[in-house]
Parts: C-alpha cells; sequence; structure tokens
C-alpha cells in the first residue's frame, strides 16, 4: 500500500496563461463548467470579446435561468479600472452577474464589490485565481470566492430598495401636499420644501417649539413638537405644562379633543392630532382628500396654539 501523499505546487499564473485574452478567456471559455464545479455557478453558452461600446468584455455566458452573466480576467492584481469596466457592462448589457477574475483582490475592490452586492442591483463575485499542480501532473486552476452574494446581502439589498422606494414615495406626497398649501395661498408651510422623511416642519415662533406634519405607512398626525436640544428636559416639561394648563381652551378652539403627551421617558413632549384616513402608502388618489383635511386640521390647530405660545 501506497502511503505517499503529493504536494501541492503553486505557479506563477503566465507559466500557465501568458495573455489574458489568447490564453486565459480562451481556457474557460472553452472550460466554462470550471464555475460549477469551484463556484457552484451553472454557465453555459461562453462567448468571448462582446463588443460594449468602445470596449469589449472578456467573456459572457448565461446563467441557468437564460440571464447574461459577465466574466472580467485579470492575472494581476486588481484594479480601478476593470473595477469601472465591470460596472459599465452591467449597466451596458443589463446583466444580473459579474464574475471578477483576479490574482490578486486588493482590499478595498473587496470591499466596494460587498458594497455593490447589498445594493441589490446585480450579484457580483470577486474570485482569486491561482494555479497549482502536484508533482508532475498537468496545471490546474485554483478558484477562491473572496466575496460574494450572500443571503445576508440580498435581504439588505431588498431592505434598502424598498427604503428607497419609501423615501421616494413620501417626497411625493410633501410635493403634492405643499402644492395643495401654496395653492390656497396659507402662509404656514409655504416656505418649507419637500422632504423624504416621514415629517416637514416649522418653526412654531420660540425656539424649540415645531409644528409639525407627519405621515404613516397608513396613517399621519399634526402636532407642536416642543424640543429645546440636549440639556432642554426640564425646559420642554415647563412649556408642555405652561401649555397644558389651558388645554380645555385649546381644545374648545380646535373643536375636538387632542393628544397630550408628556413623555415622562422622553426629552421631548408632543400635542398632536392623529389622522387614520391614510398614509403614503394609500393609493394616491385618496391623497388630496387626505391631504385636505391635514391641512384644514393645521390651520385650525395652529391657530388654538399660537395665543398661548406668543405668552410663553
Amino acid at each position: 500500500m501506497n502511503n505517499k501523499i503529493g504536494k501541492i505546487e503553486k505557479l506563477k499564473l503566465r507559466e500557465v496563461w501568458k495573455h489574458e485574452m489568447h490564453d486565459l478567456s480562451v481556457w474557460l471559455e472553452e472550460n466554462i463548467d470550471v464555475f460549477i464545479d469551484q463556484l457552484g455557478l451553472e454557465l453555459s453558452n461562453a462567448e468571448r470579446e462582446k463588443a460594449v461600446g468602445d470596449f469589449s468584455v472578456d467573456l459572457t455566458a448565461e446563467d441557468r435561468n437564460g440571464n447574461l452573466v459577465i466574466i472580467e480576467n485579470q492575472l494581476e492584481k486588481s484594479d480601478h479600472d476593470h473595477l469601472g469596466k465591470i460596472i459599465t457592462y452591467l449597466s451596458s448589457l443589463d446583466a444580473k452577474t459579474a464574475i471578477w477574475i483576479v490574482s490578486d483582490p486588493r482590499p478595498e475592490h473587496v470591499s466596494a464589490v460587498a458594497w455593490l452586492n447589498q445594493s441589490g442591483l446585480a450579484a457580483f463575485y470577486l474570485v482569486k485565481l491561482e494555479a497549482i499542480k502536484i508533482e508532475d501532473s498537468p496545471p490546474a486552476p485554483l478558484l477562491t470566492l473572496i466575496t460574494g452574494p450572500s443571503e445576508e446581502s440580498i435581504k439588505f439589498g431588498e431592505a434598502r430598495k424598498e427604503f428607497s422606494e419609501r423615501q421616494n414615495l413620501r417626497y411625493k406626497w410633501w410635493l403634492d401636499l405643499l402644492d395643495i398649501v401654496r395653492k390656497k395661498r396659507i402662509k404656514l408651510f409655504s416656505n418649507i420644501s419637500a422632504s423624504r422623511d416621514s415629517w416637514i416642519s416649522t418653526g412654531a415662533g420660540k425656539s424649540g417649539l415645531t409644528f409639525n406634519y407627519v405621515v404613516g405607512l397608513h396613517s399621519s398626525r399634526i402636532e407642536l413638537y416642543i424640543d429645546d436640544g440636549a440639556g432642554s428636559e426640564t425646559e420642554n416639561k415647563r412649556i408642555f405644562d405652561s401649555i397644558y394648563k389651558h388645554k380645555e381652551e385649546i381644545e374648545s378652539a380646535f373643536g375636538t379633543h387632542l393628544s397630550w403627551e408628556r413623555k415622562e421617558e422622553k426629552r421631548a413632549s408632543r400635542i398632536a392630532k392623529y389622522y387614520e384616513s391614510g398614509g403614503y402608502r394609500d393609493n394616491e388618489e385618496r391623497w388630496h382628500a387626505i391631504h385636505e383635511e391635514l391641512i384644514e386640521g393645521m390651520q385650525r390647530f395652529s391657530n388654538a396654539l399660537t395665543p398661548y405660545l406668543k405668552n410663553l
């Protein structure tokens, strides 16, 4: 029984593939199954030097669903030039996957590829290529995945995309509300710009006091927010208590009950009116009616509170 175990010897890549385009790309085209064995990617229909404007992709292929895959090779360290090209190829060819094969992945490019995977725009694999042999065996490729799409990065990308969609939807919500404010020539909020946040604010005539519109998925509110910044806990509560003394008069002027939130455990306090008629995730055809209700409520709200704010 022969117990001898051969020793792996690493080879210089250019001893195996002298030229990226004429040797490495040709070899990958003819041996596209190497990605199944070492990365678990099932690719087919490999094609070299696909034109993209003034550039040409080292190699393209298709995944099992027929989506285009970009493959870019380097027999040297990863560099900015190749990263830029790959991003260009992805956008120009509407590809879903990119594989970047390098001899030595630089840390900044590892971070960049990980960040791109979190964006959810495409699946991006950064792969280290080595050549090895055992004693007198023929050279063999060794592909090591440095970073690629993971379940966590995919979920993060989906969450980021959803967050971006929410921001854009809120921005449109505020644009439409503020458009009504200006058309009605209402002074309050007339000089405020739309926001991608869940609120917009304007001063209430005293430092630390703001009138706010706040919107959620399916609800909204108007409020007087009391917060004069760090170290203002005592002053915030004093202001709230001074206003609360006139609770009956304020609610009578407003026309209905308000939510008085002193918030003992928080620095800030709030006086608010909540609306369940809808929010930015509701059908846009309903937005106008919701906006009208909020704007009319804010007018009554500010008119009811302002006399007592002036005396603070």
